[in-house]
C-alpha cells in the first residue's frame, strides 16, 4: 500500500460543483442523487460521512506520496537500476484495476459499509508486509494489495461525492484532503516504512465503519430500485462504454494521474541527481508539490465556479505548462522548489473536475461503475507514465524529466478540450435498439 501509485487518484479522484452551462456536457439526465441516498440523511450523519471520507483520502495521500521519497532508498537497498525500480509504479494499479471490477458487486452485496471495512483492512495487510522489507517480488505484491484497498475507497467515495448537491465543494474537500495528506507523506516516510501505516489504516477503518454503519446493501439496492434499474453489474459495466465521455475521461485521467505520479515519483531523484540538492530539500519539493495541489483544490474551486469548469481548467493547465517550461530552464534549488509547488497548485483541480464532468454525462445508475473504471484507468497511467519515464531516463538520463512532464501536461490540455465538447461526449446509438432513456427515466 505504501508505494501504490498516485492519484489522483486517482484513484481517481477537487471537483467543482455543478457544471457551468457553457462547460457542461449536453445530456438529458438530471442531476441525480448519490449512489447511496445521502440526501435523505440528516445533516449530522452526512457531515460525519464526509469527514470520515476526508480522513480516508488523507491517509491514502500519505501513503501515495512516500514513493518519491523512498524510491532512491529502494533502489539502493535492492540494488536496482532506473528501469527495475520503476516496477513499483506498475504494481499498485494492478490491484486498483481489480478493485474497479469488484466495486459495484461489493456495493450490491455489502453496501458502502462493506467498502468502509474492506478497503482499510486490505491496506493494513499491505502495510505490514511492506514493513517486513521482503524480497523485491514480495514487495511488489504488497503494492498491488495496497492498490486494491485504495481502489475500493477511491472509486466509491469519488462516485458518492461527485453526485451530491454541492458536488464541487464536497469533492474538493475529499481531494484536498488527499493532497494535504500527501504533503505530510514525505515527512512520515521513515515511520511508515517501519509499520506505522498499519496503525493509521486501522484508525481509518474505525472511522469509516462508524460513519457508514447504516449504509448497508439493502439501502443501496433500495436506492437502485427507486431509480428503476434492473441491470446486472456486468451489464452496467458494458453500458458505460456507450458514452464518449467515458472514453475521453479515461484517456484524460490516464495522462493526468500519470503526470502527477511521474512528478511525485521522480522529483526527489531528479533534484538529488541532476540538481545536486540535499535529500531534505529534495523531499521538500515532493511535499511542496502535494501541498500546492491541496491548496489549489481549495482555493481554485471558488474561482472555477465563477469562470466555468471548462474555461477554468484550460487556464490552469496553461499556467502549469508555462511553469513547467520555466522549471526546465531555471536551475536554482529554492526557485525550483517554488515552481514545483506552483505547478501542484494549478494541477490541484484537474482530477476531480473530470469526475464531475463524467457524472454530468452519464445517468446515475452508472456512476459507481463509470467512476471506478475511469479511476482505474487513471491508475494505469499512474503506473505507465512514471515507469516509462524511468525507462527513458535509463537510456537518455534523468534530465529528460522536465521536458516529459511539460509534454504530458500539453496532452492533458488537448484531452480536456475534447472531454468538454458535447459533440464528442454524447452517447452513441444503443445496441439492439435499446431505448435507454425510457429504461432509465
Amino acid at each position: 500500500m505504501l508505494f501504490s501509485s498516485s492519484r489522483r487518484s486517482r484513484s481517481p479522484d477537487t471537483v467543482r460543483p455543478l457544471l457551468d452551462p457553457d462547460s457542461a456536457v449536453s445530456t438529458p439526465w438530471q442531476r441525480p442523487s448519490s449512489p447511496a441516498p445521502v440526501e435523505q440523511d440528516d445533516d449530522s450523519s452526512r457531515n460525519l460521512m464526509i469527514a470520515a471520507s476526508m480522513f480516508s483520502f488523507a491517509v491514502i495521500g500519505v501513503f501515495v506520496s512516500t514513493i518519491g521519497v523512498i524510491l532512491p532508498f529502494i533502489q539502493d537497498y535492492y540494488q536496482l537500476n532506473d528501469t527495475q525500480v520503476s516496477l513499483v509504479f506498475l504494481a499498485g494499479p494492478v490491484g486498483y484495476v481489480m478493485a474497479a471490477r469488484l466495486n459495484h458487486a461489493i456495493h450490491v452485496n455489502l453496501g458502502q459499509r462493506g467498502i468502509a471495512v474492506i478497503g482499510p483492512l486490505v491496506e493494513v495487510v499491505a502495510a505490514l508486509i511492506t514493513a517486513l522489507h521482503p524480497p523485491f517480488p514480495a514487495l511488489l505484491m504488497s503494492f498491488a494489495l495496497g492498490g486494491f484497498g485504495y481502489g475500493l475507497l477511491d472509486g466509491s467515495w469519488c462516485a458518492w461525492a461527485a453526485v451530491m448537491d454541492r458536488a464541487n465543494f464536497v469533492s474538493g474537500l475529499l481531494h484536498g484532503s488527499f493532497s494535504a495528506g500527501a504533503g505530510f507523506g514525505p515527512i512520515m516516510a521513515a515511520q511508515l516504512l517501519e509499520g506505522g501505516g498499519a496503525g493509521v489504516s486501522l484508525v481509518e477503518a474505525v472511522c469509516l465503519s462508524y460513519a457508514f454503519r447504516n449504509e448497508d446493501a439493502e439501502r443501496y439496492i433500495k436506492h437502485e430500485r427507486l431509480q428503476q434499474v434492473g441491470a446486472s453489474p456486468a451489464t452496467k459495466m458494458s453500458k458505460i462504454f456507450v458514452y464518449g465521455a467515458t472514453w475521453l475521461c479515461a484517456a484524460y485521467l490516464l495522462v493526468d494521474v500519470g503526470t502527477e505520479s511521474a512528478v511525485s515519483g521522480w522529483i526527489v531523484s531528479f533534484m538529488m541527481r541532476i540538481r545536486h540538492a540535499s535529500p531534505s530539500l529534495s523531499s521538500v519539493c515532493s511535499s511542496g508539490f502535494w501541498g500546492g495541489m491541496a491548496l489549489g483544490r481549495v482555493v481554485l474551486g471558488g474561482l472555477t465556479d465563477r469562470i466555468g469548469l471548462r474555461r477554468g481548467i484550460i487556464i490552469y493547465l496553461l499556467c502549469a505548462i508555462v511553469l513547467q517550461c520555466l522549471f526546465v530552464l531555471v536551475e536554482g534549488l529554492v526557485l525550483s522548489a517554488v515552481i514545483i509547488t506552483s505547478i501542484g497548485f494549478f494541477c490541484g483541480p484537474l482530477f476531480p473536475s473530470c469526475i464531475v464532468q463524467l457524472t454530468k454525462a452519464l445517468p446515475p445508475q452508472l456512476h459507481v461503475a463509470a467512476v471506478s473504471y475511469v479511476a482505474s484507468i487513471g491508475q494505469v497511467g499512474g503506473a505507465l507514465l512514471p515507469f516509462g519515464l524511468g525507462a527513458l531516463s535509463q537510456w537518455l538520463g534523468l534530465q529528460v524529466f522536465g521536458t516529459m512532464i511539460a509534454v504530458q501536461l500539453g496532452v492533458c490540455l488537448l484531452l480536456w478540450i475534447m472531454l468538454t465538447s458535447p459533440r464528442l461526449t454524447a452517447p452513441s446509438n444503443m445496441p439492439d435498439g435499446d431505448d435507454e432513456e425510457e429504461e432509465w427515466n
